[in-house]
């Protein structure tokens, strides 16, 4: 019996080695990534080797994978290694973008190095909704004011400029007026904290990556971040609709554009040439988009850029600065989205508030040149001084533009 039994467990044993050799085979080989930045090796790459450099300032032999996303960086099992990952695949998310993105090389650094994005975008109008929460809560009679008391999120901001120190978070269980109940319902899905409405034209992440990740839906692998914002990922929250604030509902455009004039931003509004024709972000700066780290009450207090930023008035010419210092931050935007090869010489534009349009140039004969920041597009412009333009000069909004230079819709 003995000797029958031997031959049988040796036969067990080899099927269970062959079965242990066969699942390992099906393991997936660990491959290896130590970022300069940690110095602490993570397999994610073992299963993620095809994705793309998310951009050029995060190179993934830097920084790596776990450092933003989060993660078990030794797992090779996918939904171990994915247990821990923050906000899913967006770790932009503003709930966690302070564990992933902050740090005082990164991105909640100090002001005077440029570092300070995250404060910027946390106390900005696109997160806080302010101006939005302040004037519905004024039509209702729930304040007595304009001023900005809530927020999506409770922010403060010791520092401000705008004398506006913080923002209590909105509750719109905790008001009376059922309109401004509805309002909470129906209308807080356009500030980059939300989840989107569904549908394409809609599509977007939440937080940084609402913008930066153009066209990336909330269930997207899109593994993006860029600059080069064109006004389509714009128009998924500016240009869908408007709200019906008598019903307190938001009305979806039904039309289906087939033009660039048409498809742009708002349908009730009117347009210069220039404006139909450049990108958002060839004229709103940074500050104005992102915010500038202070609390503000409502978008027209953020929005400064007019005509005159880049077409001057009929009595001065736009004001320029030109790049003598290596570490201007005008080199380092264009690094971010190279379209244009600065150098230390060239004469740019710059905003009343010094901010460099580090896409424009000054030309030897007078005249301006701007790169598309997403499309790469070179336009040509001049001045108004010099020219036929019969302006007075004492309003040089853009809406006093429009009075000769709008286009019909």
């Amino acid at each position: 019996m003995m000797k029958k039994t031997i031959p049988f467990a040796s036969g067990l044993l080899l099927l269970a080695l062959a079965l242990v050799w066969w699942m390992d085979s099906k393991q997936p080989r660990p491959v290896e990534l130590i970022p300069t930045l940690t110095g602490q090796p993570e397999y994610c790459i073992t299963c993620h080797a095809d994705l793309p450099e998310i951009s050029a300032s995060h190179p993934v032999k830097t920084l790596g994978c776990v450092i933003c996303h989060g993660g078990e960086r030794l797992a090779l099992d996918a939904d171990l290694a994915h247990s821990t990952m923050r906000s899913g695949a967006n770790p932009s998310d503003l709930s966690v973008v302070e564990q992933s993105c902050g740090g005082s090389n990164c991105h909640s650094g100090s002001e005077a190095e440029n570092r300070n994005h995250i404060q910027r975008v946390m106390t900005s109008i696109q997160s806080t909704y302010a101006g939005a929460i302040a004037n519905i809560r004024y039509t209702f009679g729930a304040q007595t004011d304009l001023n900005a008391y809530f927020g999506i999120q409770a922010v403060t901001d010791e520092q401000t400029a705008t004398g506006i120190t913080s923002l209590s978070a909105f509750e719109p269980a905790n008001e009376t007026n059922p309109f401004i109940r509805k309002f909470g319902e129906q209308c807080l899905n356009c500030h980059i904290n939300a989840v989107p409405r569904e549908g394409e034209a809609f599509a977007r992440q939440t937080g940084c990556a609402a913008c930066h990740s153009p066209q990336a839906s909330a269930d997207s692998k899109v593994h993006t971040f860029t600059t080069a914002i064109p006004y389509t990922q714009c128009n998924a929250c500016h240009n869908r609709g408007n709200y019906d604030l008598r019903a307190m509902t938001f009305v979806e455009r039904t039309d289906h554009p087939t033009s660039r004039i048409q498809d742009y931003y708002q349908p009730i509004a009117q347009f210069t040439k220039c404006e139909y024709t450049l990108d958002c972000i060839d004229c709103h700066t940074r500050e104005e988009a992102m915010g500038d780290g202070d609390i503000h009450a409502s978008k027209k207090d953020i929005q400064y850029i007019q005509c005159k930023t880049c077409h001057g008035t009929p009595a001065e010419l736009p004001l320029t600065k030109t790049l003598t210092d290596p570490n201007d931050i005008a080199f380092t935007l264009a690094f971010l989205n190279p379209v244009v090869d600065l150098k230390l010489g060239d004469t740019i534009l710059v905003t009343e508030k010094g901010e460099p349009l580090w896409n424009t140039r000054v030309l030897p004969v007078g005249t301006y040149e701007m790169i598309g920041k997403a499309t790469r597009q070179k336009f040509a412009f001049r001045p108004v001084k010099g020219s036929s333009c019969t302006q007075t000069g004492a309003d040089q909004s853009s809406a006093y533009c429009h009075e000769c230079h709008s286009v019909e819709r």
